[in-house]
């Protein structure tokens, strides 16, 4: 019998327990409570205490050794009146995540708030609180005495100065290379010809950023589900003030996808600009991103090798829209698995784009010092030196299809058999021959052997380090597409590659099933290609 026991006090928290293993009590335990007393004006408090909460989470979850954060806010329409707010986890390794956790309580507490003016809610790993009244230390500002403003007003002056010399200096010599660094700024937001939509209605829509409502966090920031009032369903996705994404990235991504017509391409609707609040509205798209189903074991058995050979050959064909067939040459710089939407029938469509680029006509390839994207699915000469190219997509297109035949995440699942990512792990696996360790179990038989080798094949040719060895889009798009036998050259190790640390070969599943028995071969992969159930020199 396990015993736990948990008490609350304004200023600690004192939890028991007898065993040491994640906590029943973090998925049950749970106190709500609020002030007696009511405020007015509730429905602009409640915007007001929406937008104070969200901007906790994510101070109190990057704060490794206090893990805490806390805001004040002055409620305009009533003079006088200031909100308390503070968010706090706990350190134990074992609980909840804290950003999870302060997601859900904060959910939980806007969902039940009536217009009280105070008010918390109690989970074994965070809690959350507000009150019309300080209740924790409030930083004091520091009055600094006039001749120290002027002493420090002329410092910071002449330092801008410097400052706008030596940009201006660094521009001028940049415009002498052919390489585009800058995000896509053009006219100012507001001019931009995406139709613009009212705050008020985004945020009534989406129940105030419910954390029902919440689809996913992205770069950008967290995205919701909304329906307008003429019943057209919404994606919301709403700009973190911490992003490490910023308004120049949303102005990229509004005037790039409004000069994009793919019918694989997330369509955006508009956007929304008032006060502190940035948001872009899409359509909405029933199946979510592809990431959620994909590492997911109970979400993926939805996901046969027809779909998932389907959802390979979509996102080949929407990036040759990108890379050659739009009027623009559009390098997305950050393709990953959740960046994949899948609509009703599983097509996929591609999003988020801001930190896409634009090529000129003649342009090949792009550097910059600012590294923005996913690590596990950028290129090693964009991860290291800053410079991408349609070859760099191409990269992380070739993560993701491994991502989508093994069904694992490139980074961090291989800690227990020694690997140090996906591509270790697939690399050994193919050199000798032991492929049914590679394909997704759940996969079954619903699988034609020779076309999952093909596409096993294919994904190492894409994630070569060589940029210049990795297929070019429209020739990967052929080479999955074509019902005949295409030539495929043998693959060079994969970039990121590190020896296994196991001194033995990866060893075989002895209850493997009959189709991943036809998948392990006794000739070692690099050496051959393959036609039926082993591997002859010919081409596929």
């Amino acid at each position: 019998m396990v015993k736990e026991s948990i008490l609350w006090f304004d200023k600690c928290m004192l939890q028991y327990s007898d065993h040491n293993s994640p906590s029943a009590m973090d998925k049950e335990a749970l106190l709500i409570g609020y002030n007696s007393e009511n405020v007015e004006e509730p429905a602009e408090f409640m915007k007001l205490l929406n937008k104070t909460m969200d901007h906790l989470i994510t101070p109190a979850a990057e704060r490794p050794n206090k893990m805490y954060a806390s805001k004040e806010a002055n409620f305009k329409k009533l003079r006088g009146i200031t909100l308390y707010s503070f968010a706090q986890c706990s350190p134990d390794p074992l609980a909840v995540p804290c950003k999870d956790c302060l997601q859900k309580v904060i959910s939980i507490l806007l969902t039940n708030q009536t217009g009280k003016i105070g008010g918390r809610v109690l989970h074994p790993s965070c809690f959350v609180r507000f009150e019309n009244s300080a209740f924790y230390k409030v930083e004091k500002k520091s009055q600094i005495s006039s001749r120290l403003v002027i002493g420090i007003t002329s410092a910071t002056s002449v330092v801008m100065l410097l400052w706008v010399a030596l940009f201006a200096l660094r521009r001028e010599r940049n415009k002498t290379n052919d390489v585009e660094e800058d995000p896509i700024v053009g006219s100012e937001i507001l001019e931009l010809d995406s139709p613009q939509f009212d705050v008020g209605a985004i945020e009534a829509t989406t129940a105030y950023f419910s954390y029902h409502n919440k689809l996913g966090e992205g770069g950008f920031g967290p995205v919701y589900r909304g329906t307008l009032s003429c019943g057209r369903k919404i994606a919301a996705k709403r700009l973190s003030q911490s992003s490490k994404q910023g308004v120049e990235e949303f102005k990229n991504e509004v005037e790039l996808v409004a000069k994009l017509q793919h019918r694989n391409l997330v369509r955006l609707l508009g956007f929304a600009m008032e006060r502190e609040e940035t948001i872009l509205v899409y359509e909405y798209v029933p199946n979510g991103s592809l990431d959620q189903l994909l590492f997911d074991p109970h979400q993926s058995i939805q996901l046969d090798w027809l779909a998932r050979h389907k959802i390979m050959v979509g996102v080949a064909r929407d990036l040759l829209y990108l890379h050659e067939d739009s009027h623009l040459r559009i390098i997305h710089r950050d393709l990953k698995a959740s960046n994949i939407l899948l609509d009703d029938n599983m097509n996929p469509k591609i999003s988020d784009f801001g930190t896409a680029r634009i090529f000129g006509a003649e342009q090949t390839q792009g550097t910059t010092n600012k590294i923005i994207g996913t690590f596990g699915y950028m290129s090693p000469e964009y991860a290291m030196f800053g410079q991408f190219s349609v070859k760099s997509d191409v990269f992380s297109f070739g993560v993701l299809m491994l991502e989508i035949i093994t069904s694992k995440k490139n980074r961090y699942s291989y800690v227990s058999d020694h690997y140090a990512g996906l591509l270790d792990y697939v690399w050994e696996h193919w050199t000798i021959g032991a492929l049914g360790q590679i394909v997704d179990l759940t996969l079954s038989e619903s699988y034609s052997a020779n076309e999952v080798i093909r596409c096993i094949h294919i994904g190492l040719l894409c994630v070569q380090n060589n940029d210049e060895a990795r297929p070019a889009i429209d020739i990967v798009l052929l080479m999955l597409s074509s019902a005949d036998p295409v030539y495929l050259p043998a693959p060079e190790q994969p970039a990121f590659f590190f020896p296994s640390m196991k001194h033995n070969q990866p060893s075989q599943d002895q209850n493997s099933d009959r189709s991943s028995e036809m998948l392990n071969c006794s000739k070692p992969m690099s050496e051959c290609l393959v036609v039926s159930g082993c591997f002859t020199d010919v081409a596929l």
